[in-house]
Formats: structure tokens, sequence, C-alpha cells
């Protein structure tokens, strides 16, 4: 009986694309990933399904190619010989060192054309540039100018429009020169995105709660935001560092107190999905957790409706603050807060907070 031999070249091209078909499978059916709630986790997620699928590919070269040499030249019984001596392969090791390379290169621009496209670039900006620019310059012609005497309502509107969004610090030292920061740090505006609809809302975040303030005097434990509405939030820590992080939006930003920080997003799917600090902020960072309730236009209204009118009723508390745990009673709860080492919110503002419990 005669056996066909496959020749090499026809075997590779078979199994190259078998790895591509599975990677390719893999890399949009992985189920790794909770549903993608905005635009941005889109594009996230876009990012991601790209590394899996090349991921998985490299995994089923590698770990075949070890699986086949171990069983095609495994050692033959009553072979006590040594191994066949090699020399190294300059060729071979110069592509499997380019191929790595071109990969990382690859991914490297993909996600910085998804950070920009997110808007990443055009907030994100920590670091303290020289005053050589010219709204640094007329930031330290307003500085001289506090000595002297006071510009005329023309010069000082000018220059209130110039130094919009800028904060200037000095070098150390007496006589330190003028340096330039980015008061807008965080995620941004992602480009094409539709200004005139924008919702703005002022998030506070305290050990261990979040708070919400809307534009219309709102004030909610929970985030209530329209459907394909961009949303800005204002992000602002009372106490210690938090991360404002929300899993299903594919995004997360640090709340730093002293500096606010900003997260834009828009939310595509209704629903109700978690958001989570995600930064260590104290013994009890577990339990800061609320959640993000996506509602269409008209089901937006309507709670702002009934949140105005239970204002115009006198309703002042906080609705959907965490709860106290069930083996505590909420004075012993809130107890825990103020004990200096625990780096915790002061007692008075708790006090705004105590009827947060009969809201629920």
């Amino acid at each position: 009986m005669n056996t066909v031999n496959i020749p090499s070249s026809i075997l590779t091209l078979l199994v190259g694309i078998f790895v591509t078909l599975a990677s390719l499978w893999y890399g949009q059916n992985h189920g790794l990933m909770p549903v993608a709630a905005s635009a941005e986790a889109e594009l996230v997620d876009g990012l991601f399904n790209t590394m899996m699928t090349i991921g998985f590919g490299l995994f089923l070269l590698v770990e075949g190619a070890l699986v086949i040499a171990a069983f095609r030249f495994r050692r033959q019984k009553d072979d006590m010989g040594d191994g066949e001596h090699l020399e190294g392969n300059i060729p071979l090791e110069i592509v499997w060192t380019a191929i790595p390379a071109v990969i990382v290169l690859g991914i490297s621009i993909y996600s910085f054309d998804i950070y920009t496209r997110m808007g990443g670039l055009d907030l994100m900006n920590h670091s303290m540039a020289p005053a050589d620019t010219p709204a640094v310059q007329m930031a330290a012609q307003m500085a001289a100018q506090s000595d002297q005497a006071q510009p005329d309502q023309a010069q000082s509107d000018q220059m209130d429009s110039q130094m919009d969004g800028i904060q200037v610090a000095y070098a150390p030292g007496e006589g330190g020169s003028p340096l330039l920061a980015d008061a807008n740090a965080g995620m941004g505006i992602s480009p094409g995105q539709d200004m005139a609809a924008l919702l703005s809302v002022e998030v506070q975040g305290l050990q261990y709660a979040f708070i919400f303030n809307y534009p219309n005097g709102i004030v909610d434990g929970e985030l209530h935001v329209p459907v394909n509405t961009p949303v800005e939030l204002n992000l602002n820590a009372q106490d210690v560092l938090h991360a404002f992080w929300m899993p299903e939006f594919r995004i997360k930003q640090d709340m730093i107190p002293g500096q606010e920080t900003k997260l834009v997003f828009n939310a595509i799917k209704e629903g109700t999905y978690p958001v989570v600090c995600a930064e260590l902020c104290g013994p009890y960072h577990g339990g800061m957790r609320t959640q993000i309730i996506v509602h269409s236009a008209e089901d937006y209204a309507s709670w702002v409706d009934s949140r105005v009118t239970a204002m115009a009723a006198g309703d002042t508390t906080i609705a959907h603050l965490p709860k106290a745990p069930a083996d505590r009673t909420e004075a012993e709860y809130l107890n825990t807060f103020v004990e200096p080492m625990q780096l915790a919110v002061a007692p008075e503002r708790l006090a705004a907070l105590s009827g947060h419990s009969h809201a629920q």
C-alpha cells in the first residue's frame, strides 16, 4: 500500500490557513469582555480583539511547534547517542525578531490612533513646559501687573480669553520663571461629537461614595444620563485619590485632590451598569461603587422632572448613597469614617448626608 506524502510547502500553507482562520474566529468570539455600552467601548474592543487575534495565532504557532518537536524529535528506543550538532541560523533569528517587532509597532500605532479618537490627546497633559510661549508670556505679564496699576476692562477681558483653561506655576526658588500647566486633564471630546448637546455633571469622590451634581441643581448618588448624548464628567476628589471606572464603557479616570479631571463619553445602550472606584482609597474601598443608568431621552426627562419636583417639595436628601452594612447601625458605620487613621470625611460632611438611608 502506497502512502501519500504531502509536500512540505503545501503542508505549511494548510497550517497557515488553519492558524489564520482559527485566530480570526477566536479574536471575535473570545467572550472575555462585558457588553459595550459606549461609543468609546467599541473602539477599545476593536483594539482588544485585534490583540487577541494576534496573540491566539502566536499561541497556536509556538505551542504547536513545541508539541510537534516533542514527538518528532524524541529519543528513540535504544538510542544512546548524542543529538545532532546544529549551528545558529542567522536568517531564522532575524525573521523571528523582526516579526514581533513589526507586530508591536503596528499595535502601538493602532492604540495611539484609538486614544486620539477618544480625545485623550486633547486634554491629557500633566507636563510643565518652559515659559517660551505667548500664553505663558501673557501669564507672566498678568503676574507682573498684580504689583502695578490694574489694567483697563478691555485688557482684562483679552487676558481672560487668552488664559482660559491655563494654570500658571513658578519654578522652585525665589524669582522662578513661570511654567505652563494644562488645567484640563483627562479624556476629552472625541472628534465629531455634538458639543451643543453636551451634558455636564460635577462628580465628587469621597470616602466612600460618588456624589453627582447636575446642572439643574439635582444631587444624586447615581449617575443618570440620556442615551446617544455626549456627557462630560468634571471629577474632583474631596480627600484621597479615587478612580472613576465604568467597565462596560471601557473608560477610567483618576480623581485627584486639588485638581479637576475630565471624562467625556457617549452612551449607546440603555441599561444599568456599575461604576467602581479602581484606586485603593481606604479600608472600605471595595464598597465604593454606584451605578450609571442610561435612559432614553423621554425617560431621562421624566427622571429629571421627578427629582426637580421632589426638591421643590423640600426633599433635599441625596438618593442612592451606599447603605450601612447589615451587621452595624448607620451611626456605627458612619463613625468608622471619622477615625483619624481612616483618612475619611469630616463629621460635618457626613451630617449633610445623614438622610441618605431613607431615600433608598
